[in-house]
């Protein structure tokens, strides 16, 4: 259920946040999953301004599910903030109240049917830094059972299973452009995991 916000102030007096002075902050929009907010600020520099901000309210886990021949396994779907197509490694939402590891053990087997018998984490990761707060983990899975998806009912997922030589070339070549996606697949080969 979304909600739209009256602007108030957030204090009656100037506070801080790192070297930036906020005057006054008020909630713009807000949903189940999302909270904008508004804020005139004085920079570092002295200079005010604005400033918008987007805060999660969970964050975002990616998994890089690897089989014992090295093949491992994206998700495509249709992205509606781009409405383009894009391809990634199962991924899927935080809830506060959840951990990491926990949260990829669900999305793993949500959008793929798999589990694992092994983890190992493979980042934290600030996604847009410069005007949100959300975050990222990203894990490697090993050790893996097929079992049955579980999509969500908004989803409409297509799976392929690659080598992920495959894979890492389309983080090069721009057929793989999430973010998380990129980084977790590019971590594992630099570290030798894949």
């Amino acid at each position: 259920m979304e909600q739209q916000h009256e602007p108030r102030n957030m204090s009656s007096k100037n506070h801080r946040r790192g070297p930036w002075t906020i005057q006054q902050q008020h909630t713009v929009y807000e949903n189940p999953w999302i909270k904008v907010d508004h804020h005139d600020v004085t920079a570092p520099t002295g200079k005010t301004g604005i400033y918008g901000t987007v805060s999660f309210k969970g964050g975002a886990v990616a998994v890089l599910p690897l089989a014992d021949n090295g093949d491992t396994w994206l998700v495509g779907q249709h992205r509606f903030p781009l409405d383009e197509y894009s391809w990634e490694l199962p991924m899927g939402g935080c809830p506060k109240d959840e951990q990491p590891l926990e949260a990829a053990r669900r999305e793993l087997r949500e959008e793929t049917g798999l589990s694992a018998s092994s983890w190992q984490g493979l980042g934290h990761y600030h996604v847009s830094n410069c005007i949100t707060d959300e975050q990222a983990w990203g894990f490697l899975a090993e050790g893996l059972e097929q079992g049955d998806t579980e999509f969500d009912d908004t989803e409409e997922l297509a799976i392929q299973r690659l080598p992920f030589d495959e894979v890492l070339a389309m983080t090069l070549d721009g057929r793989i452009t999430d973010l998380v996606s990129v980084a977790v697949i590019q971590r594992a080969r630099l570290l030798g995991l894949a």
